[in-house]
C-alpha cells in the first residue's frame, strides 16, 4: 500500500498537510510523539475521508528513529511514495539563553532527522522512478539570523541539502522541494520556549495560517518548484535580501533585536 509519511504530523503545518492530503485521497503514515493526538488525528481522517491512516508515535531526536520507522513500514507492507519532512523546532533569544543539550536536541532533529529518513526511504522511490519529497525549511534559512542563530542555520541546511536532492533524484522522476514558511501560526514559539513577551521580536502580527502553508506547498508541486515560499510578504523579503549587504544587514537585525529583547550588553 502506498502511503504519505509526514512527521511532525500531531499540529501545525503536519497536521494540515495530514488533513489536505487525505482529503485528496493519500493514505497516510504520521510520525509525532504524541500518541493520543495521533490516534484521533488517524481516526477522524480514516472515517471522514475512508483512507487507511497508520501512526506511530516517536521522537525523532533519538538515535535509530529513522530505522524503527523504516521497519514499521516493512511489517506493515507500505511504500513510501510521498515523504514529508516537517518536524522541526527551533530557539529565540542570546546564544547563551539555550544549553548544549537543547541545540544538539534542534541540531538532529532538524537535520539528522531528515537525511536519515530520506536515506531510508530514496532506495526504493529510485528503484520504482517515482516518488515526491518535501522539506520544510524557513525564512530563516536564507542567511544567518541574530538571535536564531542555531535555528537558522539548521535551516540553512536544509535548503542547501534539498536543493542538491533535486538535481540528484530529478532524472529517477522524484521530485524534491523546498517549503520556507515565515512565521506560522504553530505551537513553534511554545516549543522554542519563546515566550509571549518575546513573539513578536520574531514574527509580524499576521501569521499565516497552516493551511495557508500546505496550500502554497501544493501550488508549488503542481508546478514542480524545487522551491516554494509561501506567501507574498515573505516572497518580498526574500527578493530585498539580495541588495541587502550581509555585513549591513547582519548589525541593522542586531541593533534592532537587542532592543526588542532588552538585552544588555556588559
Amino acid at each position: 500500500m502506498k502511503v504519505t509519511l509526514i512527521t511532525g504530523a500531531s499540529g501545525g503545518i503536519g497536521e494540515a498537510f495530514a488533513r489536505q492530503l487525505a482529503k485528496e485521497g493519500h493514505n497516510l503514515l504520521l510520525i509525532a510523539r504524541s500518541v493520543n493526538k495521533l490516534k484521533s488525528l488517524c481516526g477522524e481522517l480514516s472515517q471522514q475521508y475512508k483512507i487507511t491512516a497508520h501512526y506511530l508515535p516517536i521522537d525523532l531526536a533519538q538515535q535509530g528513529s529513522d530505522a524503527r520507522i523504516a521497519a514499521e513500514v516493512r511489517d506493515k507492507n507500505l511504500e513510501v511514495d510521498w515523504l514529508i519532512n516537517n518536524a522541526g523546532i527551533g530557539s529565540g533569544g542570546d546564544l547563551l539563553e539555550y544549553t548544549m543539550d537543547e541545540y544538539r536536541n534542534m541540531m538532529h532533529l532538524n537535520m539528522d532527522a531528515m537525511v536519515a529518513l530520506t536515506h531510508q526511504f530514496l532506495p526504493a522511490m529510485r528503484a520504482r522512478k517515482s516518488g515526491t519529497i518535501i522539506n520544510v525549511g524557513s525564512m530563516a534559512g536564507f542567511n544567518g539570523i541574530p538571535y536564531m542563530n542555531v535555528y537558522a542555520a539548521t535551516k540553512g541546511f536544509v535548503m542547501y541539502f534539498t536543493e542538491a536532492l533535486w538535481e540528484e533524484n530529478r532524472l529517477y522522476n522524484i521530485h524534491a522541494m523546498l517549503l520556507c514558511p515565515g512565521a506560522t501560526a504553530t505551537g513553534f514559539f511554545d516549543a522554542a520556549k519563546i515566550g509571549s513577551e518575546r513573539k513578536s521580536s520574531f514574527s509580524t502580527k499576521k501569521m499565516e495560517t497552516p493551511e495557508q502553508v500546505v496550500a502554497a506547498a501544493m501550488k508549488g508541486l503542481q508546478k514542480k518548484s524545487m522551491l516554494t515560499i509561501s506567501g507574498f510578504q515573505n516572497k518580498v523579503m526574500k527578493a530585498l535580501l539580495r541588495f541587502i549587504p550581509v555585513k549591513a544587514g547582519m548589525k541593522m537585525y542586531g541593533n534592532m533585536m537587542r532592543k526588542n529583547l532588552n538585552l544588555e550588553i556588559k
